[in-house]
């Protein structure tokens, strides 16, 4: 996987064409939510931004990012206008969520490149990255996102608690059993 040069940190996330969420590393799990614990069908970034109540508490500027994932489900739904999976997403994101229809109707299109995104974490405090997102070469349908952090910045040291907290643990070995 790509890395920026001059970053200390980072979170990977691949998504694919309808922002489903195909991995992600412990640092984005930590910073965003676990993905891995949902359900597959309901692993998806767009599901997780307008929908859940604590992105809404999670993302600084909420209401920018939100409306900016609506854009890119726009670009992908004149790409693919035949997915019914998306359809499906946007049916459903539509019903649940009251701006949606709202930026939906806006007819606004947007590729994520790269950009900035702030978070708050609850147990770290207030978090910048900048990402860039890379399409998967030989794979049209998957983008990989990268968030990365100044080295020696607030976010790098809540990123370095984050990592210490959330490591898995390492068990000692067993000192009955022949080495």
């Amino acid at each position: 996987m790509p890395t920026i040069p001059g970053s200390s940190a980072e979170t990977r996330t691949p998504l694919g064409r309808r922002t489903d969420v195909l991995a992600s590393n412990r640092l984005a799990r930590a910073v965003l939510t676990d993905f891995d614990a949902l359900p597959a069908t309901r692993r998806n970034l767009a599901r997780y931004q307008l929908l859940d109540p604590d992105a809404r508490e999670r993302v600084i500027d909420w209401e920018r990012i939100a409306a900016e994932t609506v854009a890119v489900l726009r670009f992908e739904a004149g790409r693919y206008p035949d997915d019914r999976r998306l359809a499906d997403l946007v049916g459903e994101l539509a019903v649940k969520c009251p701006e949606f229809t709202t930026w939906w109707n806006d007819h606004r299109v947007l590729r994520r490149t790269h950009g900035d995104k702030h978070y708050r974490h609850p147990l770290v405090a207030d978090m910048h990255f900048a990402y860039e997102s890379f399409q998967v070469p030989g794979d049209p349908e998957q983008t990989l996102c990268v968030y990365n952090v100044e080295p020696g910045s607030e976010t790098a040291e809540a990123l370095r608690v984050l990592a210490g907290w959330t490591a898995p643990a390492i068990t000692a070995p067993d000192a009955s059993r022949p080495g």
